[in-house]
This record gives C-alpha cells, structure tokens and sequence, in this order.
C-alpha cells in the first residue's frame, strides 16, 4: 500500500459529512434547500403559534366564567389563530417547492456526474461490475436522494426547530408543568440516539452500518433470485431443485439475520420511545395535582394545565419526524458514498501533449508488457512482447484463464499496462487520443451486446453518420441477409425487449456488419465464434474474412481451426507466451500446441456410440 502524503491525510481528515457533499450536487440549486429549510423552520414557528392563541382564548374563557359572552378578545385569538394556521400552510407549501425543485436538480446531478465519470474510467471496469449494480446505485441511490432533500430534510430541521419553541412556550407559562413535558422528550430522544449507533462502542451497531449491511444484502438477494430464476430451465432438466435453491435461501437467511439482529438491538428503545412519548399525559397529570395546592390563582393555573394538556400532543408528531428524518439522512449518507465510489474510481489518463500517431502504419507492438488487475494480487499478464505487422494476424491460443483476453484488452486501452508498453504505429497507445484509438479499433467479443433499437441502429451505431445504403451493404458483407429476410420489418425492426430476439449466432453477424461498417484498420477478435452453431460458425467465418481483408488482426481462440491460416500463432499459459510460431511450425515442435492440436482433432473426430474410427 502506497504512503499518503500529508496533503492527502490532512483532506482526508477534513472531508465534509456526505449530507453536506450531497447539497453540493445542486450547484446553483443549493441556495434553494437552504430557503426551503429556512422556510420549514419558519413553518414549525407558525404551526405553534396557533396553540398560543388557543391559551388565550381559554384565559378569556376561564376568566368571565360563566360568562361566556363577556369573552370579548377570544374572537380576535380565534382568527389570529386561522391567520397563522393559512399562514404556516402557504409557509411549507412554499417549502416544500423550493425543496422539490432543488431534490430533482439534484438527483439529475447525481446521474450526470455519474454516467459523464463511467464515461472515463477504464473499459475493463464494466467487466468488474455488472450493469445491474451500476443501474442501481447510479439510479437508486439519486431516488433516495431525492426523497431526503425533497422531504426529510425540511422535516427534520422544522422537527428540530419545534423542540426550541417547544421548550420556550412551555417555560414562558409555567416552568414547573413545562419541566415535567420535557422528561418523556428527554427520554425519546435518548432511545433515538441509542437507535441510531449513538454512544456505542460498537460501531457495528450504528444506524449508518445497518444501511449498508441492508443494501448489501438486498443486492445479495436480488442477484441469487435473479440467477435462480434464469437457471430454472436447468434446474428442472436436472432435477435439482433443492440443491439450486440453497444459494437463494442462504442470501434469504443471510438478509433475515442481519434485520432480525438489528431489530432486537432496537427492541428495547424502540418499545421505551413510544412508551415515553406517548406519555406524557401521564406525567402531566401528577405533577399538576402536586402542583396545584401551591398555586395562588388556580384558575390561571387550570388554563395553564389545559394548554401543557393541548401542547403535548405537539410531542407524538415531532418526535416522529425526527425518527424518520434520521433514517432517511442515514440512506442518503449511504447513497451518497455509493455514488462517490464511482465517481471516485480514477479515470483514464488522456493522452500528453504529443498525442496522435506519428505514422499512418497500424502495426501492434508489445514491449515486455506486464499487467495485473486492481485488487489482485498475482499479474494477469507477465513480461509479454511480440509484434504484428500491419496486415498480418495473430491468434492468441492456451488454456482458459491463461491471460489471453487481458492481452487483447490492452490495445484498446481497456486496462493500462504496469510495465513495460503497447505501440500502435509506432506510438504508445497512451499517447493516442482516445477519440483516435477507438477509430482504429473494431471489436467483436464473445458476448454480443445489441441495444433494444432497430437493426439498423445497432449497425449504424459503428458509424452514426453512414447511409441507409451502407448499412445494407456492411449486413450483406456480414452475411445478415437471411437475417433481415425473416424479420417483419427488415432492417427496421426492433430487437429486444417488446421485439424480436436473435439468437446467439445471429447476434454475432450483427455485431461483425457493425464492425464491416466501421471499417477500422485494426480488429480484434475475442472468441467471435465461442457460441454459434455449425451453420452460423460458417456464415461467421465468411463475414470474418472479410472483416479482417487487408487488416491488421489479434484474434483469441479456443477452437483452433480457425487459427490454422494466422500468420503467427502465440500460446499463452499463467499470462506469459510460451512459444509461438506459425501452425506447421508449431505442429512440428511438439510443444504445447502439438498437444493441443492432437486432441483438437480427436474431439472433432469422436462420435457418439463409435469413437475416432467412426469420423466422417
């Protein structure tokens, strides 16, 4: 682990709380959450006050008994007390607009600053974390968000403000009755506090951990139901019902340990909090017959009894608020964390001034290039060099997991190198604008990935400003036309969800008329025919060779007959290059590929119920 320098320490120590680098995702919308809260405030002050005029009105009441008419200025407490009932409303209207207003730019921040990061990051992080997990917190996350500065928040700092007028009203009439209010509050708000991790020495107990254990094991959850679902065609072939549901049920209990666990610990505060707040006529009430002989003048003292017997109700709804105030600042805080660790994932370097490739060639060149992916802690790729001349190919072979798809990965700059460099033309492929390398680049993967668009869409996307024609003629170099023959709608037919699907094979020509369209001088291949069936391998292979015409080729596979005709043939074991060569060359070696080339051939040759004696 590398040492911090004292800068970093010294930010690190003083990085604000994450609600307070939430407000600054609003921007110029900041200043709106301030009012709206402000206002929320203000609104708690309003909502008091219509409580203060019901104490004078009873005064007046109290004072003429039984004369009720005589109570000339309850009238005027009455309106007052509507005036500032409209007036609170209108208050927290305006509130909660500001609020609102401010929790959506928000959220759409979030998502922005979010999505514009992923923009950055390196390729190859999207094979460490799966689009679900990213939907989820870039998308989740901004909705929690949005609910706390929308509505939490004004609501806690009204919630907060409340117990100050609380305590001031109560002091100003009687202090003794206002005293004995304030133990069922003092009480809740010490059960809240022990709720919410307050004090503990545990830091496991804190609400905040809890958040995070929860969103966790929902993630866990939601992605053992998602893959027991999808596998239910093979769990029922199989017959193993049971066992293929022990993953689900082990994340279900998992889930129910953790909320069960958290649950108890708040058994007791919680039962306490509610206890306490609900209460407090039941501390009233003895204090005031205690209270009551020593008082001079007993009817100001009964409306004083009835006003703490009014007030305290106030107590049930604050002290709610301030509950689930703090629970929602604590999913925030979360989310909040969830989004920085994405915006916090470094980004990939631009390239230096020099930028741009100093020849037009598009040869590949690896210099003593070792690699190892983040987190692990043995290299994926070790000390590798070789080179392809511009228009020659060269096929990556060896067992799976040996490190030929990180090799591949590195010229498009999905991962930087640890040492040593990749050239392309003659230049690091650091020092190549972005925008330049992925014009120079076309890829076809194992696992297609089609948009739910149209066809042609998902062709065009290679290539946005191309014409409907060139479309046409990239399907037909791809071999596509029995493709787009069955479809509905031809070219303009939609894939996905609401639409048609494709098969594994089909999918793979589409992705390789999109490769044709971009027509980039350099391809490379990753297992493009890992998934296709005989009759599609050989519409593949058709479109391959004239994706690759003229190209300069680095391709990976596992099915050596289409490696046969590559000009250099380079195996790969444990991420290093153990020999290479060209087929004849290697075959007569008797190497690692004689071995692998021999049981090639018994495989293709075996069938089932004769043996190699029985190949076609």
């Amino acid at each position: 682990m590398t040492e911090q320098s004292p800068e970093n320490k010294k930010s690190k120590r003083k990085a604000p709380h994450p609600l307070f680098r939430l407000l600054d995702f609003a921007g110029p919308y900041k200043i709106l959450t301030v009012v709206g809260c402000a206002l929320s405030g203000l609104h708690s002050l309003l909502a008091v006050m219509p409580l203060v005029c019901v104490w004078f009105i009873m005064s007046q009441f109290v004072a003429v008994a039984p004369q009720w008419s005589e109570a000339s200025g309850a009238a005027f407490y009455a309106w007052l007390a509507v005036g500032f009932a409209v007036a609170g409303v209108v208050v927290y209207f305006a509130a909660l607009m500001c609020t609102h207003i401010a929790a959506f730019r928000t959220g759409n921040n979030m998502r922005k600053a979010a999505t514009h990061h992923l923009s950055k990051v390196p390729l190859g992080y999207y094979d460490e974390h799966s689009t679900g997990e990213l939907r989820r917190v870039i998308d989740g996350c901004a909705g929690q968000t949005e609910s706390v500065l929308a509505h939490k928040f004004p609501d806690f700092v009204g919630a907060l403000i409340t117990p100050v007028v609380f305590v001031v009203v109560m002091f100003i009439f009687d202090w003794a009755m206002g005293l004995a209010c304030l133990v069922p509050i003092a009480v809740s708000f010490a059960c809240i506090w022990r709720m919410m991790g307050g004090g503990g020495s545990d830091e496991n107990s804190s609400y905040l951990t809890f958040v995070s254990n929860y969103q966790q094991a929902l993630n866990r959850m939601n992605a053992a139901a998602t893959e027991y679902v999808r596998g239910m065609p093979v769990v029922k072939v199989f017959q193993q019902t049971v066992d293929s549901f022990n993953a689900f049920k082990e994340a279900i209990l998992q889930y129910r340990d953790m909320a069960h666990g958290y649950s108890k610990l708040c058994e007791k505060p919680q039962v306490v909090q509610i206890v306490a707040i609900n209460s407090t006529f039941a501390v009233l009430v003895p204090a005031s017959i205690l209270l009551a002989g020593a008082a001079g003048d007993f009817a100001s003292f009964f409306t004083d009894f009835l006003f703490y017997v009014v007030f305290s109700a106030v107590t049930t709804s604050m002290m709610t608020k301030i509950l689930y105030a703090s629970e929602a600042a604590a999913m925030a805080q979360d989310a909040v964390m969830r989004i920085e660790g994405i915006l916090f994932t470094p980004e990939m370097p631009c390239c230096s001034a020099k930028g741009g490739r100093a020849s037009g060639t598009c040869d590949i060149v690896f210099e003593g290039v070792s690699f190892t992916y983040p987190g692990a802690d043995a290299p994926a790729v070790k000390n590798v060099s070789f080179a392809i001349p511009e228009g020659e190919t060269m096929a990556l072979v060896g067992p799976s997991g040996g490190g030929k798809s990180t090799i591949a990965s590195l010229v498009p700059r999905f991962w930087d190198v640890d040492e040593g460099r990749v050239l392309v033309g003659g230049v690091d492929v650091r020092d190549v604008p972005r925008s330049e390398l992925m014009d120079s680049v076309s890829f076809v993967f194992q696992n297609t990935r089609l948009f739910k668009r149209s066809l042609i869409d998902n062709i065009r996307f290679a290539r946005p400003s191309a014409t409907r024609a060139e479309v046409e003629a990239a399907a037909h170099a791809a071999q596509c036309d029995d493709i787009i023959a069955k479809l509905p709608e031809g070219l303009d037919t939609v894939v996905g969800a609401k639409g048609v699907y494709l098969s594994g094979g089909e999918c793979q020509r589409i992705a390789l008329a999109r490769a044709i369209l971009k027509d980039a001088p350099i391809v490379v291949l990753d297992e493009a025919t890992a998934f296709a069936d005989p009759e599609n391998e050989a519409l593949i292979q058709r479109a391959l060779a004239r994706l690759t015409h003229g190209k300069t080729v680095l391709m990976i596979a596992h099915r050596l007959s289409t490696v046969v005709g590559a000009d250099r043939i380079c195996v790969v074991e444990n991420g290093a290059i153990s020999e290479s060569g060209s087929h004849g060359d290697l075959v007569e070696s008797k190497g690692v590929y004689r071995r692998m080339w021999e049981d090639y051939q018994k495989s293709v040759s075996w069938r089932i119920g004769g043996g190699a004696n029985d190949a076609a």
